[in-house]
This record gives C-alpha cells, structure tokens and sequence, in this order.
C-alpha cells in the first residue's frame, strides 16, 4: 500500500515539474515577446527644403542646410496685415518665415479615388499621410492594393488643422488614420494620436506595442501637419515663443525660440522575424519605447526634467539596455532658452552617466535645419537617424555660436554636435534615442539601432534574380495617361540619379511590388541609358518604338495562342533557357512529357545543328508546344 502511494507521489511531481517547465517557457516566451525587436522595413517623407524622399532628407542634413523660407503666397494669408516687429502685438506675427511645404496644395485625387470635390474638402494633413503610406509601401517592395484584408495597422499622429467645416469627414483629425485603413482595406488596428508635438512619436510607440501585442502583422505608422492658416504664428508671437529670425537654434547660447514648420513622416514597422521571413527590407530596428506625462508639475505646457529623465530611463529597460549602449540622440530641441537647458540636464543625468572618455553621448536635432513639424517632428527625427546609422555620419546641428550656458555640461558626457562625427558600422552596434515632448505633457522617446548584418537576415523571398544577359521589361502604370507619362519621367529621373542600381533589379521590383494601375506601359531595355532615354521621350509624349502602352479593359480575360508552324524553330529558346531559370525549368518538363511520343529528345533536336530534322512536322509541333507552354 505504501508502496502504490510512492509511486503515485513520483508521478505527481514529475507532472508538477513537467508543467511548471512549460509555464516557465511559456513566461519566457511572453517575456520574450513583450521586448520583441521591431523592423523599420520602409520610410516615406514630405519635409521643407523641397524634401520628398529620406535620402533628399538626409542630404539636406548632411549639407547642412537650413530649409526656412518665407509665408507661402497661395494660402491667401494677407502677409502684409500679418506681420508686425513689435512681439505680442495682438492678432499679429514678428516672424514671416517658417520651415513650409510650398506644394502642401497639390494632390492627385483621381489616383486615390476622391471625387474633386471630396478631395478639396480632405484636410492637406490627410492627402499627405495617403500619399506617404502609399509610398511607404511601394518602397518595401509591397503592392499596395495587395494587403487589402489583412491585419495591417495604422497609426498617425495629426493635430486639429481647421480647415474646411468641422463636421466633414475631411476636416476631422480622427479620419486620418481611417481614411489610409478605407483606402487599402487594412483591418489592423487604426487610429489617430493627437498629444501635439509628440504625436507620431507617440503614434510609433503604439504600433510597436501593438505589433508586440499581436493585434497587427504589418503597421503604419507616422504623423504630418500643414498649416492651412497663421493661426500657430499669431499664438506663439503673442506668448513671444517664436525666434524672431525664424530659426532654432537648439541648444545654442544663442537660443531664442522655436520656428513652426510643416512636414510628414511616415513608417513601415514589422515583427523583426516577420521582416526577415518575408523578404523585406530591414533599415533599422527599434529596440525599445516608452511614453509618460509630466503630471503635475511646474506649468501645464512648461517641459519637466524629472519625466524626461524617466521616459528615457523606461525606453532603456524596454530594451534591455544600459545608457552607455546608446550612441547618440535626436533631441526635441525646439530652440528655446527653457525647454533646451531642461532637456539637456536630462540627457546628462541619464545617458551622461558612467560612459568613457572617449565615447560622450552625441547630441543634435532636425529642428536646427527645418523647424519645428508638430506632429510630423518626431518621426522626421526617426528618419534622420535611420539614414544616419546607414550613411554612417552623425550629422551637425546648425546655428549654434556656441553650447548654452545654463547647463552643466560638466556634469556628464554628452557633447553637441557642431560638426559632423563618423559613426562607423563594424565595431560595437551602434544605437541612437529619439525623443519628442509635447505641449501637453506628453513625452516619448524611442531606442534605434543599426539593422542586423546581411548575413543575420535569413534567406530573402523578395531578391531579383542576378543574370544581367538578357533585355529586361520595366513596366509602368497610373491613374491616368497622363499620370503613367509621368511616372515614367520619374522613373527616368531615377535611373538617371543612381547608376549603380541594376536594371534587372528595377524592372523586377516594377513587376512584383508594384500596383498594377489601370494605364500601363511597358519598355523592353537593354542598358539604363537606353531605358532612360526610351521613358524620358514617353513622359514627354513620343512613342519609343521598343515601348507599348494603353488601358487595361476591366473584366477582360487573358489567352495565349500558340503559332500553327515555325520553318525558323532552330535554336528557339536556347538563350532564355540559359538566363531564365523559370522557362528552363517550364521547358524541359514540356520536353520529358513529349520525349515519350518522339524518336528523339527534342532537346536534341531544338539545339541543335541540323535544321532539316528541326524542320519535320513532328519535331516543329512538339517544338512550338514546348517553347509556346
């Protein structure tokens, strides 16, 4: 009896220990999950200086441009009843530049689909975010029109505007986001984040957690603001927060206030694995996030040391690090003599501490080179620093005459950038903070780091093939022909501006991550300058002879008609069959099911040297079977 409870008892614990090293596993795995790296996989952008790309953005950085420029003058803002020196003069601005997007106005609403009343009636914040999440897709190599009803989500960071009527669907800042799910039949989560400045950095945490959470495969994730009115200039000069030469001088001596400016971010996150899986590429990686408020403290919009220190800290240990890991960090920086010292002593007391000599906390801001973007900033900082860690280059910050004064920058290692620093890949992994703080309260910040080595990323499903031997077709469509015409002079353009891309690699990624849009054309090109010169011609008009194009009929159903003879068969599909692998492999199995019924294989016979035997019936009408099929 004794005996039979013993061994009842060692069964129980052996079950008791079973299970508990499976809930163990399971609590890793969660555990795991919860600090899940995510992928940045694609970027797309609108920010001043003429910026429509990361790498015009990155440029400009790297130049050290300064993208200010005068009121726009199609807004219909009276600049000469506007405008007054005298700071806090009511219902008047003392500053008449800005950082602006001077074609913010512009949009093709027929490609999206709107009516061009609806289109006039949709918020320029809305357009923008459409038109960056298109982009954004296309340039993971993802067809846009491809993920309709799957899990994708959206997340934008877009503040009031006050155009057009409150109560249309156009004007409301809630329909952003919904309005990109609409469009491309995405199903993920989506949402609108307004907590102003901070917006799409906030909007960025929340896809990260959303895609750590599972609720979503793919997300989108950005912000953008356009000022439709003069409304942010007339506030800020009558608090006199604006800089009255229009420039943002972080962290300088010199600083005496923010400048406003426009722009849009957006970016395509994904489960670092899933990317990986995919055949997607893999810009950067986000390690790490985190979002706090102020709470009660020295002033409703006034910036707070103590959660700024504990944002940053709490981005840390989502990614399970320590400050001396991180590099460098994208500051909110706006410019001013309060907020800057603040978020400096921040900086200092948080990634400042315990770092060597040689290895000081890089500092600087997009804001010196184009203002202050609102709900577009911090995710134009994300943008920065990812073709940072590429280009392996920290950049300067413009306009300071020398570090402010009211920080101890004695009091750790952080240095400012007033020249570019090299940032070398290769060594250690090189990591970059990103913060954003907003009006209300609203602080995020999150923890870059450079995209793992090629070799790390697993075996690519979305590669072109490498044979550059055959003519390649690039295929081209839009909207409208006019729209088509001028895709192909973009593309032109492109070809034109990176002579070290493939072409094979271009006309691949034209065919398979690209919408296929109801005008098309395609050019059949041997070299880049031939293509270039073929698609320049077309955008201008002309019909290059090696180019066809029309409008695809809707319902229409595609058949393939074989020729009835071939006295010319000798030799057909001998060069494709060596630099395609797919015809070769469609070939020789219509060649093993058809050398059962002939005296000899036909391959034999096709490649080889006697046109008399390629020439018999038998032979020619197998042969025009297998290359046809």
């Amino acid at each position: 009896m004794a005996m039979g409870n013993e061994e009842k008892l060692r069964e129980y614990l052996r079950r008791a220990t079973a299970e508990l090293q499976r809930t163990k596993a399971t609590l890793r795995e969660a555990e795991a999950q919860q600090h899940a790296p995510i992928a940045v996989v694609a970027m797309s952008c609108r920010y001043p200086g003429g910026v429509t790309t990361p790498e015009e953005l990155w440029d400009l950085v790297d130049r050290g441009a300064d993208a200010i420029s005068p009121f726009p003058t199609d807004r219909g803002w009276d600049i000469g009843a506007l405008y007054d020196p005298v700071p806090g003069t009511r219902g008047k601005t003392y500053v008449k530049e800005g950082g602006f997007l001077h074609d913010a106005g512009q949009f093709d609403a027929e490609f999206f689909k709107l009516a061009p009343s609806e289109a006039r009636e949709t918020d320029p914040q809305q357009r923008l975010l459409l038109e960056t999440a298109w982009e954004a897709l296309e340039r993971a190599g993802i067809d846009p029109t491809s993920l309709a009803g799957s899990p994708t989500g959206v997340f934008a960071g877009v503040m009031p505007n006050r155009y057009g009527d409150e109560g249309d669907t156009g004007a409301m800042p809630g329909v952003a986001a919904g309005r990109i799910a609409y469009t491309l039949g995405l199903e993920g989560p989506t949402l609108a984040v307004d907590t102003v400045c901070s917006s799409s950095l906030v909007a960025v945490h929340l896809a990260v957690r959303s895609l750590r959470a599972g609720d979503c495969a793919m997300a989108l994730a950005g912000g953008a603001t356009v000022m439709t009115g003069p409304g942010p200039f007339i506030g800020f000069s009558r608090q006199r927060g604006l800089s009255p030469d229009a420039r943002c001088k972080s962290f300088a001596a010199s600083a005496d206030g923010t400048v406003w400016a426009e722009g849009a971010g957006m970016l395509l996150l994904e489960r670092l694995p899933d990317a990986q899986r995919n055949g997607h590429p893999v810009l950067a990686v986000i390690r790490g996030s985190a979002v706090n408020s102020d709470g009660t403290s020295n002033g409703l919009t006034a910036p707070n040391g103590p959660s700024q220190e504990r944002v940053v800290l709490q981005a840390l240990r989502d990614a399970q690090l320590t400050a001396d890991q991180v590099d460098a960090v994208e500051a909110h920086g706006t410019g001013t003599a309060l907020g800057d010292p603040i978020e400096a002593q921040a900086l200092l007391a948080t990634y400042g501490q315990g770092r060597s000599e040689d290895r000081p906390l890089r500092l600087g801001s997009l804001k010196s080179n184009i203002g202050h973007a609102q709900a577009a900033a911090g995710v134009g900082g994300i943008i920065k620093m990812v073709q940072a860690l590429r280009q392996q280059v920290l950049p300067r910050t413009l306009h300071v005459d020398r570090p402010t004064p009211y920080v101890d920058w004695a009091a750790g290692r952080v240095e400012l950038l007033t020249e570019p620093v090299p940032w070398p890949a290769g060594g250690r992994t090189r990591r970059a903070g990103v913060s954003s703080f907003g009006a209300g309260g609203t602080n995020a910040h999150v923890i870059l780091e450079e995209a793992p080595a090629p070799d790390d990323l697993g075996t690519s499903t979305g590669s072109a093939p490498v044979d550059r031997r055959s003519a390649v077709p690039l295929c081209v469509s839009g909207r409208t022909e006019p729209g088509l015409r001028a895709q192909a002079g973009r593309l032109a353009d492109h070809l034109h501006s990176h002579p070290g891309s493939g072409l094979l690699d271009h006309g691949f990624s034209l065919a398979v991550s690209r919408a296929a849009l109801e005008h098309r054309a395609v050019l059949v090109a041997k070299d880049r300058a031939e293509a270039a010169r073929a698609l320049k011609a077309f955008a201008e008009g002309a019909a290059p002879p090696d180019l066809v194009h029309g409008l695809v009929q809707p319902g229409g159903r595609l058949a393939f008609l074989f020729p009835g003879q071939g006295g010319r068969l000798l030799g057909a599909g001998r060069e494709l069959r060596a630099v395609c692998p797919v015809f070769a492999g469609a070939v020789e199995e219509a060649m093993g099911y058809l050398d059962l019924q002939l005296e000899r294989p036909l391959a034999e016979v096709l490649w080889g040297g006697d046109a008399g035997l390629a020439g018999r019936t038998v032979f020619v009408q197998a042969g025009l079977f297998a290359v046809g099929v």
